[in-house]
Parts: C-alpha cells; structure tokens; sequence
C-alpha cells in the first residue's frame, strides 16, 4: 500500500499537486524514496538507477522553473511529473529487457514507441515489472525473479503474465502501468488487484520495441486505478507508428463511435462455467444485477464460438509466433527456459504449415459466426476471469488452471476486438470481483466512456488496495481522451426519436444518443398534415410570442454518414440551428414557414412523443380552458410534496393511487428508458430517475418552462451525491378530463 491515504495516486491527485506548486524535485524524490523502501519485492525486476532517474526530475523541473504558469504546462505536458512502471518485454532504453529471462536479456539503445510517448508528455518512467516468461501465461508464477502476490491476499496469485504492473498499481507505488496483452494478460491481473485493465484494438497502440509474443496479436495494454487515468494514457500512446508493421490506425472515419447507447444491450453468457468457484458466482451475479439497476438489458448468448475461436490461440499453431521469437535460445539453451513456458512453446514444433493455413481458415470462419454477436448486442459483459487460483492451486496443475483463467480472454485479439476489465467489488472473502466489457474492435473511445459511468456509479469503490476510494468528482479538464469519429450534434423532435419510426435512420449509421433534453422555451410544435409517418414541424418565435419548451433528443452522427442522413430530410423540413435549455445551440430538424400555414399547433403537449401517446389515447382533442390550479409543482416546496405522496404510495403499492397521479397510467412514457412502462413499476422506475427528495439528493433549481391555461413544463435541476452529472427531471402536466395529470416525463443527465 501507500504510506499515506494522501500520496499522490491518480492523474489527479498529480495535477492537483503541480497546480498547487509542488516542484518536481521534491515530490519525486519522496516518490522514489518509497519505491527504494519496495525495491527487493518480486514485483520489480529493476528499478531505475539513480543517473537514470535524476536525469528525468533534472528535465521536468527545468521545464517547471522555464513555465510559471502551471495550467499551460500542464496543457502542454498532460502526464508531467506523474510516476509509471513498465512491463519488462518493454524497451526502455538503458535498462535491460530480460522478458523475465536472464540469459536473454539485452540492453536497448532507444526507447519503444509508447515509452517515448509518454516520456514526451511528461511521463517518469521508475522501473520494470516482473512478468511470466516471454509474456506466455495468465498466473504471475513463471518467472527467476520471483512470484509476485495479489495485492489482496499474499497466499494468492496476481495473474500475469503483466503481474508486476498491475500490483505496482495496484499499491499506488505508480499511477499507472503499461502491460501487454496477447491472451488476456492486461486483464487478468487487473481483475485480480481490483484495478482498472484497458486493452486497446490490436493495431491501435505501436508495439514498436516490444518483444513480441505473438506479434500479430500482442498489444501494449494500460493498469491503473481509474478509467479516467487509463483512458488519458492510451490517449498519448495510440496513433501511428511506421516502426510497427502491424500498427492499424484507420482513419477518422473509420474510428469507432465517441459512445455507446444509453441503454445498452449487454451480452453475458448464458452458462458463465466458474469451475465451482461461488464467490465468483455471487460477484457475477451481483455485477448483472448492477447493470439492470443502472437501466441496461441483459442478453443471454451461446459463447461456443468464442471459446472455439479461444482454443486455437494455444492449442493451434500461433504458438509458433512465440517459437519465432525464442527459437535460438531453445535450441542452444532450452534450460534457460522455465519448464511449463518451454512446454507451452515447444508444443509449436507439432504443428506444420498446412496446419497454419488449416487454422487461419478456421479462424475465419468462426470469426464471421462471432461477428454476428453484434446484430444482437451492443457490448458483450463478461466476468473477466473465472476464479482467484492459490500459488498452490498453480503448482499443482498450472496449464489446467491457466487455462481456465483465459475463458473469457484468449479470443478477444484474434477476432481483433477491445476490451476493458473493471473492478466490480471486493467479496465476502475480501478479494476482489471483476467484469470485462468487449467491443468492435475501434469501440475503444466508447468503451471507456462506458467505463466512466459504471465507475462514477459506484463512489467510495476501493482504488485497488490502497486504503482510499475512488472519487465522485469529475476528471480534471485537459486530460487527453482516445480518439474517435468525428460528430456532428443533431436534435431531434418527432419521427427520429427513439423508439419512433423514422429512428433507424440514425442508428443504421452509427449515431448514437448523447442526450434528452428540451429546445429553450421560445419555440412551437406543429403537426404537419399528410405525412407519413407523422411527423412535426418546429417554429422559433419572434419577440413578444409565446413559446415552449419542446422536447427533444440530440444524436451524435458520425460526420461521414450526415450528407446519406440529409438526403432523407423531405421537404418541407430541414437542418437548422436549435437552441437548448440551457442556451447551447446544435444543428437540428427545422420547417419552412410555409408548411405551418393551417397545421395543427400542439406545443401544449411539450413533445412530439406525448401527443402521439394522446393520440393512440384519444386525448388529444381540445383542452378545456379552465385556469391551472393553484398548486401546480412549480416551485422545491411543491415538487417535494408530490414526491412524497409518490414515496407513499410506493411503500404501500398502492396502484390507484399512483395511477391517479398519471394520465392513462398503464401507459406512462419515461423517455430515458425509451418504451411504455405500465401501473406500480412506470411510477417506480420514473421516481428511480426523478426528483426524489433525501439525503443522496438534492434540488438545485426549478423553472417553469411553459405555464398556459391548459398546458404547463416544470423542469427541476437536482444532483445526486456520487454522481458529477447535472440532472434534469421534466414533466409535462395537461388539463383532461379527469384533471390535471403528467401526460410525460423524462429524466437527462449532463456531463460537467
């Protein structure tokens, strides 16, 4: 662990201490005092020296004393001054590479591409970290320099083969770690210290001056305690590289989506085979239960051809990539090998060149049937291993137990996807849980965004085993991001809304959604005539109109895809500017002047979405003109009372009483879910999202955005402690019948 719960351990905490006026001789200095007090542990095969390192304190504290201005260094220099390890297949240059094999070891003149990256951007590279040999193994045990522990449990294994990496973070010795991973070793580790393991697209990262493993699979992987730190890292390394023939950065149109859907379709498997493990049973079972409260889909699937595909990685010949690399040294030298690593790579020797053919084909075929897991789902949501082995649980069977540790690892890269391994949440027993998220390969900007809401969900989570909490608080601006497809933001008000008819159109060319939200209260809502399907028009007034908030969703498409998107637009509508609630303005659908001569003005309902749910009820006539009542929610103090008749009602399961609070109420639209809800559970999952008063929530402001005779918006802005988003609750109450009633509501939250 650290010394203190107060050490700098995360991008943050570093940036806070530089903004501050730290100066890197001093801090870094402390730092490594603490790191020479860990030097003999078998996490480290070396350490920096002391040339070695004072040359690099020299260097940022003459870059801090030429910039006074702190911020712009920073703005320069996003890593400046923060503290890294590196897995020892890494060049580093200076230090010997000994891939944990000393009879190998040689020292590079130049660093790989990703150290100098990071040394560019103001990384301190402290030392190299203990691995299995030649990076072939998911244990931490195959390796001269001794067998590094979990973090959380000396008697149990720290996963490899990135072992020395993920526990040095784990401990808050660095801020983060590079690992590499072919078959599953910058996850495995990372499930097993409770850290975050972010495995980028192989291609996207150089592995120039890496010693490869299998140099058409491995890829340069990030440990560190938050999403936010292991996203910014990847940031600064990936890009291209002509030094690494495998390097595939494609480009801007051809990188993935900057997010995923709101609510995503997560697969899982439907037999997940923990090998009578329970602990980690429960903790899968806890982490699903997870993603349905946080409002995701579970979808069970087959993961025979995933595990098919598995198999070949070292049951088939791309073992002989790793014979590639150490074939001297096996033939002049074979004990220089550890006995299961040799086994492991000898094994290539059996396989022939119409045996590597057979499988590429093989590879080919199951990776067609693979890809058709994303007609079906969005992310696939994994445990990240299947169990926490003992050292003796290795020594006794260790390819059995290696095996079963790569179940949901060893495909990933051969079907080229990325994946990201979160910690979840320490068990009953005290060790810790983990899921994995993979993705289309590119995805990986999505991803970890993905990976940011699942943390920040879940404030107080330990940061591996360092005694402190992970934080609610947002990212500090500046830090980098990994790139993704340029968007363009286009709100939406009728037939593309999700859920409606015309939705398609965005999705089938990648848009995703960023938000919902309303247009700011100065605009009106047509509905056209004879169109199909129905769709609104909608009108910005001029001084002195009445207007309304209408609302709207805004989409991010991708800008290669916005002209196909534009030849769908039908006259009389366009592309416009809209403005927002909160006085943004975004591209969005408006209509000629025109086309609204004679049509049928509905901005009384706030949305295009609640009259056409009036309409299918018969409801959308005209209202009566009566004057609102008097205790219209349009202040805190009233909106608390009608949560609280609603927490009442909750608790008794009173269905008619809920239902007297709704129009229609077996057919409430809760827009952030995007479907009908019915009776007890739309109440329920509409409080879930609304404004609740009590301790983990309170109200910023309320405003009413319309307030007619017949019509009213109440918007109230609250926030939820452990959550850095705004949030945004609206409701849309009508005169009917039988009364005032929420005809609609949704909740949106926005990123600060």
């Amino acid at each position: 662990m650290t010394d203190s719960p107060q050490a700098q351990l995360t991008l943050a905490d570093w940036r806070a201490a530089w903004l501050a006026g730290a100066q890197p001789s001093d801090l870094l200095r402390l730092r490594r005092q603490l790191l020479q007090a860990h030097a003999s542990d078998p996490v480290w095969i070396a350490q920096a020296d002391d040339a070695q390192f004072e040359a690099q304190v020299a260097r940022l504290q003459a870059l801090a004393d030429a910039e006074p201005d702190r911020a712009a260094l920073l703005a320069r220099l996003p890593l400046f001054g923060v503290p890294f390890a590196v897995k020892d297949n890494i060049d580093v240059a200076g230090i010997a590479t000994t891939a944990a094999c000393p009879e190998f070891a040689y020292v590079p003149e130049r660093h790989a591409t990703t150290v100098q990256k990071l040394v560019d951007a103001g990384a301190v590279w402290v030392g190299k970290t203990n691995l299995d040999q030649f990076a072939t193994g998911l244990v931490g045990t195959r390796s001269p320099y001794g067998r590094p522990a979990s973090a959380f449990d000396t008697q149990r294994i720290s996963g490899g083969s990135s072992s020395g990496s993920a526990v040095a973070v784990a401990r808050g010795w660095v801020a983060f770690a590079l690992g590499t991973d072919t078959a599953g070793s910058g996850r495995v580790p990372a499930c097993f210290n409770h850290i975050v393991g972010l495995k980028p697209t192989p291609g996207r990262v150089s592995t120039a001056g890496v010693l490869p493993a299998c140099r058409s699979l491995d890829c340069v992987s990030v440990f560190a305690l938050t999403v936010d730190d292991a996203a910014a890292v990847m940031a600064v390394m990936e890009g291209p590289d002509a030094a690494d023939i495998y390097n595939a950065v494609p480009a801007p149109s051809g990188q993935g989506p900057a997010r995923l859907p709101a609510r995503l379709r997560l697969g899982v498997p439907r037999d997940p085979g923990f090998f009578g493990d329970a602990a980690y049973a429960a903790g899968y079972a806890a982490a699903k239960a997870r993603a349905l409260e946080l409002g995701h889909e579970l979808v069970e699937l087959d993961f025979a051809p995933l595990h098919a595909v598995a198999d070949l990685l070292y049951s088939g010949p791309w073992v002989a990539e790793r014979h590639a690399v150490v074939q001297p040294l096996l033939a002049e030298r074979p004990q220089a090998l550890d006995p299961t690593v040799r086994s492991v790579i000898e094994a290539a020797l059996k396989f022939s060149a119409t045996d590597a053919f057979r499988a590429q084909y093989k590879l080919r075929e199951l990776a067609q049937k693979a890809k058709a897991v994303w007609d079906s789902v969005d992310v696939l949501f994994v445990p990240t291993t299947t169990g926490h082995p003992t050292f003796a649980e290795i020594d006794a069977d260790p390819v059995g137990v290696n095996t079963r540790l790569g179940r949901y690892t060893n495909f990933v890269n051969l079907l080229g996807w990325c994946a990201l391994a979160l910690p979840h949440a320490l068990g009953s027993d005290g060790l810790p849980f983990g899921v994995t998220l993979i993705a289309p390969g590119w995805h990986d900007a999505a991803l970890a965004r993905f990976g940011l809401a699942w943390q920040a969900a879940r404030p107080g989570e330990p940061l591996g085993a360092t005694g402190r909490g992970h934080a609610s608080a947002p990212a500090p601006a500046g830090l980098p991001f990994p790139a993704s497809q340029p968007t363009l933001p286009i709100a939406v008000v009728g037939a593309h809304l999700s859920g409606m008819p015309l939705n398609g159109q965005l999705t089938e060319r990648g848009a995703t959604l960023r938000e919902a939200t309303h247009t700011a209260p100065r605009y009106r809502l047509y509905a056209l005539p004879d169109t199909t399907p129905p769709k609104p028009g909608i009108k910005r007034v001029g001084a002195g109109e009445t207007g309304h908030a209408i609302a709207l969703e805004v989409w991010d498409v991708p800008l290669h895809a916005v002209g196909s998107f534009l030849a769908l637009i039908p006259q009389p509508l366009g592309l416009g500017s809209v403005e927002l609630a909160d006085g943004r303005w975004v591209h969005g659908f408006i209509c000629e002047g025109h086309a609204l001569q004679g049509a049928r003005d509905v901005s009384r309902f706030g949305g295009w979405r609640a009259f056409v749910a009036a309409l299918k009820a018969g409801t959308a006539g005209d209202a009566v003109t009566e004057d609102p009542p008097l205790n219209l929610p349009a202040v805190q103090a009233e909106v608390a009372e009608v949560f609280a008749r609603y927490e009442a009602a909750l608790a008794k399961h009173d269905v008619e009483a809920l239902g007297s609070m709704f129009w229609q109420h077996d057919a409430v639209v809760r827009y952030g879910i995007q479907e009908i809800q019915h009776g007890a559970a739309a109440v329920a999952a509409f409080r879930a999202g609304g404004i609740a008063v009590g301790p983990n929530r309170r109200l910023e402001r309320t405003v009413v955005t319309t307030f007619g005779r017949d019509v009213a918006t109440v918007m109230t802005e609250f926030r939820d402690d452990g959550d850095p988003r705004l949030g945004r609750q609206s409701q849309t109450w009508v005169r009917l019948d039988g009364g005032w009633r929420v005809v609609a509501a949704h909740v949106s939250r926005m990123p600060q």
